[in-house]
């Protein structure tokens, strides 16, 4: 008998146009369509941008910040990723 071969999700055929939409995907007004990925991403920015502003003038824990940061991005992301590949 022969075995079909399932696709796999490390399959760079899947993976690379995956990774690549989950960033097309950061377009507000496609995060729009989802309002809580909307919510996430514009928190993310704003964290980001007070990250960059205590980077600049040296406040804050930025431990701290960049991890929450990672965090958020990594998030909206694979939330994005999971839409188009999983």
């Amino acid at each position: 008998m022969s075995q079909s071969k399932s696709a796999s999700l490390m399959d760079s055929r899947i993976l690379i146009p995956a990774i690549g939409s989950a960033f097309v995907k950061l377009d507000p007004r496609t995060l729009a369509r989802n309002p809580v990925m909307f919510v996430v991403a514009v928190v993310s920015t704003l964290t980001t941008v007070l990250f960059l502003r205590d980077l600049v003038t040296g406040g804050g824990d930025l431990g701290f910040s960049l991890q929450l940061n990672i965090w958020l991005w990594f998030t909206v992301l694979f939330a994005n990723f999971c839409r188009s590949g999983c």
